[in-house]
């Protein structure tokens, strides 16, 4: 029962209506102790919210966006701790409120929604207990009608089959959906303020504008206020009333979103406007004045391309059994033989297209579209199911995947993966993952020539060499994607496969890696495959696009006529989802 009241003469404190905003912060300083000494994470930040607002905190990994929402939520870790200033909640002191209070704050006044959301998600618990526990916690629903709050919940958040979803494992679900719960968690109990961590990193365009215009709806209808912390400046613009720019724990620059991206004031903030991909520029305009990647002064002239192809796909399949399909025996009990379309899901669904030489081509389309399956296949880590792959003239669709690895041909392509972090070794050193491919198939056995082989590559890609001796945890998002590019380069392949490459780098870091890229292709004379759901950066980077959809493709072009005049609407649709900043 305690616990009880403690929620109730919190929610008669909460009822009464502040005079002024529903959240103010004041000369807020978070420092958190390490083995080095203290460190300041966020020094003298101030921020105004009121009702019905909501505030953009744009900035880049390290610049204290996420520090300063978890210190209003209190949910700093052990080693976090305010040093100064005042947090004010609606007429509460967070700063200093009981931790009993706060944990009634939490969920019923203020909520969350975090980047990665199957982390955020309990993986052994269906979505529709978890749900549950956060009502029954708030006092929001009892044991006799939690189940169908719950159902009304994922109703609201658009969750199609709510009743089937409700006993669903967050490993079942797809990473929108998972978001979509995660948001359901956060506005379980009607919140006051919503903070959204990231909330669409990792998401295709589309996906990533129904999730946001959900928020937006909702948060509207409730009259709530909501932060938006993201690193993406287009996302700020369409869905924020403010936004405030940080650098290094500190505000640069605070103003209305439309005013801010018209006219940026700070210089940090330009520069994360000019780094930001939009139709009508190049990629060196990406890049701050006078600034070039480290491979632009050793860079040769461009490789003419020899025209003929060096990578043809035709009538490709790929073809998975599919969930949930009911078993042929009870498909026998019911005298009804199931179809081909009910036991077999087709992920690619009979695609051709090629790569000339020196060309770059972009595979773009939402999740579940078809395009990683596609390129795996093409890299020769799984099998196809019917179809062909011709590599410089010879069948390696014909050669079992698990014997490919050991094929002279492996070498000629190499991948570069989406997350940096977890494509790298974390027992590796910089160098130890740089010199792997050069061990296993390149020749080399160690001693000097291993070592020069190494500092080169990573001169070619502008890594530093004193931190080839670091491990990845030693280094930043940008550091550990020169070193997936550098390993990929190293035997001097024909064809590299990009796979969403810079999509969980910010924007500056990102403008820095595409130009690396193409550099690179331009002085080695390499052919990429380019897998992203970004038009706009697939159109910075290739020569042609193929738009798939649904295991198909649906259009195909030069990236100029795609992106200028897309025939399929679909590909409209790709391209009209993209949020950027107001030019």
């Amino acid at each position: 029962m305690h616990g009880v009241v403690d929620v109730k003469d919190h929610a008669a404190k909460s009822s009464e209506t502040p005079s002024g905003p529903l959240l103010q912060v004041r000369d807020l300083t978070v420092e958190f102790a390490t083995r080095r000494g203290i460190v300041t994470a966020v020094s003298k930040v101030d921020l105004t919210l009121g009702k019905g607002e909501t505030l953009g905190i744009v900035g880049e990994s390290g610049s204290g966006k996420s520090v300063t929402s978890y210190t209003v939520m209190r949910i700093l870790d052990r080693a976090g701790r305010i040093a100064e200033g005042s947090i004010t909640f609606s007429g509460i002191d967070v700063a200093h409120a009981p931790e009993s209070e706060m944990r009634d704050l939490r969920g019923r006044e203020m909520s969350m929604i975090f980047q990665n959301p199957r982390a955020a998600l309990n993986p052994i618990r269906t979505v529709g207990a978890q749900i549950g526990d956060v009502l029954l916690q708030h006092v929001q629903a009892d044991p006799r009608n939690v189940k169908h709050k719950v159902i009304d919940i994922l109703k609201q958040v658009r969750i199609a089959r709510p009743e089937d979803r409700y006993h669903a494992y967050p490993f079942e679900l797809s990473g929108g959906m998972c978001q979509r719960i995660v948001i359901a968690l956060a506005l379980a109990c009607r919140p006051q303020l919503m903070i959204a961590d990231e909330p669409t990193t990792g998401l295709d365009v589309t996906t990533q504008k129904a999730v946001m215009d959900l928020v937006t709806e909702l948060t509207r209808e409730r009259g709530m206020s909501t932060i938006l912390i993201t690193h993406d400046l287009g996302l700020a613009a369409a869905y924020c009333d403010t936004v405030m720019v940080m650098e290094k724990g500190k505000v640069v620059e605070t103003a209305p979103a439309e005013r801010i991206f018209r006219d940026p004031q700070h210089p940090y903030t330009r520069k994360l406007m000019r780094a930001t991909p939009r139709p009508g520029i190049t990629l060196k305009d990406l890049l701050p004045e006078g600034e070039a990647t480290a491979a632009a002064s050793t860079v040769s002239p461009p490789v003419a391309s020899a025209g003929d192809p060096l990578l043809t796909v035709e009538n490709l399949v790929r073809e998975y059994p599919r969930q949930g399909a009911p078993s042929a025996f009870l498909a026998k009990l019911k005298g009804k033989p199931l179809t081909p379309e009910e036991t077999i899901f087709r992920a690619v669904d009979g695609i051709s297209f090629e790569v000339k030489r020196g060309e770059s081509v972009g595979l773009v389309g939402e999740s579940g579209c078809g395009k990683s399956t596609t390129s795996t296949m093409v890299m020769r880590l799984i099998d196809p199911t019917a179809g062909k792959i011709t590599f410089a003239g010879e069948d390696i669709g014909a050669i079992p995947a698990k014997d490919f690895a050991h094929h002279p041909m492996r070498k000629r392509i190499q991948m570069v993966f989406q997350d940096p972090t977890e494509s790298l070794n974390p027992r590796y050193t910089a160098s130890r993952a740089i010199a792997d491919p050069l061990l296993r198939m390149g020749g080399y056995s160690g001693g000097a020539k291993l070592n020069a082989r190494v500092t080169e590559l990573a001169e070619m890609v502008g890594l530093p060499q004193n931190l080839l001796e670091r491990f990845p945890h030693q280094l930043s998002g940008g550091q550990k994607a020169r070193i997936g590019i550098a390993r990929a380069i190293a035997l001097d392949p024909d064809l590299v496969i990009l796979d969403e490459p810079t999509a969980a780098l910010d924007v500056s870091v990102q403008a820095v890696v595409l130009n690396l890229l193409e550099e690179l292709k331009q002085r080695l004379g390499m052919s990429y495959l380019f897998v992203s759901h970004d038009l706009h950066v697939v159109g910075l980077l290739c020569d042609r696009v193929i738009v798939m959809r649904q295991g198909r493709i649906v259009e195909e072009g030069t990236a100029q006529a795609v992106l200028e005049a897309p025939k399929d609407a679909y590909t409209r649709e790709l391209i009209a989802a993209i949020p950027h900043p107001p030019v």
